[in-house]
């Protein structure tokens, strides 16, 4: 069944696709410089910065802004606004914390306002808390109230509703 002559057809098979290789390899090359410039473009948007951290011996007068996520380990009075915003076990805020997310394991003294909102069992919030989810561990202190809304960022915009019925009815 089997031959040297079919091992050897195989062979030269082998080397008539090898030249058609090495044919199409500049081809290939002249190709592979263009898509070297393509992945470096498109892997710099997908890094992620890491959060901000702001150590224990800060302390902050005045607001602080950004865009993306930071956590608080110091004091800090004035306002917050962030993506994410964590603030740690030995950590004060006096002041009004807005963010996406909030994380609080330390103390808020002031309003807090996010999407999600998270008081650990180490959490001490004296303020209002404005969310559209919430999560309250065991063993956290909270005092203020809790009001849920569908876009709690946005500031103004309940007060604003909230008047025009009653104006409607008078009219």
């Amino acid at each position: 069944m089997f031959s040297k002559s079919r091992v050897n057809e195989t062979g030269a098979t082998q080397d008539a696709s090898s030249d058609k290789g090495k044919e199409k390899a500049p081809e290939a090359m002249n190709t592979k410089p263009s898509s070297d410039y393509s992945p470096s473009s498109s892997s710099t948007p997908k890094a992620k910065p890491p959060a901000s951290v702001l150590s224990s011996d800060l302390n902050i007068k005045g607001n602080v802004k950004t865009s993306g996520d930071i956590q608080i380990e110091g004091m800090i009075e004035g306002d917050i606004r962030a993506h994410l915003l964590t603030v740690g076990e030995g950590a004060t805020v006096k002041g009004e914390c807005m963010a996406d997310d909030v994380i609080v394991n330390g103390r808020i003294i002031g309003r807090v306002r996010g999407l999600k909102v998270r008081l650990t069992a180490t959490a001490r919030v004296e303020g209002d808390i404005i969310h559209k989810t919430i999560a309250i561990e065991s063993g956290a202190h909270f005092e203020g109230s809790v009001q849920r809304q569908e876009d709690p960022l946005s500031t103004g915009g309940p007060a604003k509703s909230m008047p025009k019925p009653a104006d409607a009815k008078p009219a």
